[in-house]
């Protein structure tokens, strides 16, 4: 039995369950054609660990490869097409974790004001529509992906509110927004209609110069850019430097420092912006709760005035 039919058979299975397996399926083809044309027999251990290790350190993603080739060799060992696995047996520890980058209310500003600069004529992604995507990802703490999905119907300015079809976890939620947001979002709205682009329901609101969708990669590079320009870099020595998912991190602290500030009964109010967040697990957002030395000062303050005897909620 040859590599590439099995997995096909595999990643058929899989989503007639009702799975998405769409990250599996990228894993399983990038295996394929790493392995070539060849039969479950002659797939050598070593060519598999090095597709599993990559060329850099081992990260989560390391360990995700390597999860979704046991559970297709377990597929092809219960058909019979292999009699053993040529997956490593033993896994390296992933390199330190990752630490997302929480921006500080200044180098926001910056990249909001440098977002101007950003005009040209030869590019794809405006400066208006970067600048917008940027408060809009700060704003309601989504993910990109979840941006870039919106049609001019998910949008409904004049009741301030988001809708966010099929997120990470398969569902759609209710994303209200502030008047602040909202008046930018209008803005933008207006200045989409005065180009000329689509203004069917089902289009993309956030658009191109050419009224194409825009594209992950597309904004990615642009805030690469964006970034370099308002000068907002890592000094803490890490090999990553901050990225646009990060203005989701950003949105969490922020308002659980501002909760911590205001003397609210953080816990409390946690599942709320779990749920806001579109997280599954409440344990997703607890996590924000040691992200940075300001958010654990506050906590560590408001611990020390319940130890004393004061209220938790101030």
């Amino acid at each position: 039995m040859r590599l590439s039919p099995a997995i096909a058979q595999y990643v058929e299975l899989k989503q007639s369950m009702g799975m998405r397996f769409h990250a599996e399926q990228v894993i399983l083809k990038a295996f394929s054609k790493a392995m070539g044309d060849i039969t479950f027999e002659a797939v050598e251990a070593e060519r598999v660990y090095a597709y599993i290790a990559g060329a850099g350190p081992v990260t989560r993603f390391w360990h995700r490869k390597h999860e979704t080739l046991l559970g297709f060799y377990r597929f092809a060992a219960g058909r019979g097409y292999v009699v053993s696995s040529p997956l490593p047996r033993f896994l390296p520890k992933p390199s330190k974790t990752f630490v997302p980058y929480v921006y500080s209310p200044e180098e926001l500003q910056h990249l909001v004001d440098a977002a101007h600069s950003q005009e040209n004529p030869r590019r794809r992604l405006q400066a208006h529509t970067l600048r917008t995507l940027l408060l809009l990802l700060y704003g309601a703490g989504l993910r990109l992906s979840e941006a870039l999905h919106f049609t001019i119907a998910d949008v409904d300015i004049v009741n301030s509110l988001l809708i966010i079809h099929e997120t990470k976890f398969y569902k759609t939620r209710l994303v209200p927004i502030g008047p602040r947001l909202t008046a930018v979002l209008s803005t933008y709205s207006k200045k989409r209609q005065q180009l000329g682009h689509s203004q069917s329901l089902r289009a993309p609101f956030f658009v191109t110069r050419h009224g194409n969708p825009v594209t992950p990669q597309m904004a990615e590079l642009a805030f690469v850019r964006l970034r370099e320009s308002a000068g907002v870099r890592r000094q803490d020595g890490s090999r990553y430097q901050p990225r646009l998912h990060d203005l989701r991190h950003a949105f969490t602290v922020h308002r659980l420092v501002s909760w911590y500030r205001q003397g609210a009964d953080v816990q409390r109010l946690l599942p709320q912006l779990s749920t806001y967040l579109g997280h599954i697990h409440i344990a997703a957002t607890q996590r924000y709760l040691t992200m940075t030395p300001e958010l654990l000062e506050e906590a560590s303050l408001r611990f020390e005035r319940y130890a004393l005897g004061g209220s938790h909620q101030g």
